[in-house]
Order: structure tokens, then C-alpha cells, then sequence
């Protein structure tokens, strides 16, 4: 089974740090604590919509790009579908 939130948690960690922004400074400019940004990036903790858009807001990105990336991301956990026999 594909773990969404482990895939959020990958798109989250890689979206901060390619903005050169800690755990710290991402809470402090989406207006939550840095705990609960560790636990979103360990897929420890499902965000609501209004997380996921403070956090949008503070990256700097579009909700699309950031469900984009956590698509991708699921898309890497996917068993492969091919058969032995094609």
C-alpha cells in the first residue's frame, strides 16, 4: 500500500531544503512549530488543507506544484505493475 503521508513528508524535506529554509524557519514563516514540521516530513502526521496552504505560502509555491511533487513521490513507491511474462 502507498503511505501518502511518507510521500507529503519526502516532497515537504526536499521543497525546504531547495529553498535553503530549516525545519525553525519554515515553521516560523508558515506560523507552526518546528516538531510538527519534523513529524510531516517523517510521514508521522497527516496535515489538514489549511497546513498544507500555510505551508504552500511559506515555500512559495502553488498547491499544484506541491501535490505535483508528492505525486511524483508516490510514484516512486509503486510496486511495479509488469509482468514476468511480457
Amino acid at each position: 500500500m502507498q503511505n501518502h503521508n511518507k510521500a507529503f513528508g519526502c516532497a515537504l524535506r526536499e521543497l525546504r531544503i531547495e529553498r535553503n529554509k530549516t525545519q525553525e524557519t519554515l515553521g516560523f514563516d508558515a506560523g507552526l512549530d518546528r516538531t510538527y514540521i519534523s513529524m510531516l516530513e517523517l510521514g508521522q502526521s497527516s496535515p489538514t488543507l489549511d497546513t498544507i496552504m500555510m505551508l504552500c505560502r511559506a515555500l512559495g509555491i502553488s498547491f499544484v506544484e506541491f501535490a505535483f511533487r508528492c505525486d511524483s513521490h508516490l510514484s516512486e513507491q509503486a510496486p511495479s505493475t509488469s509482468h514476468p511474462n511480457e
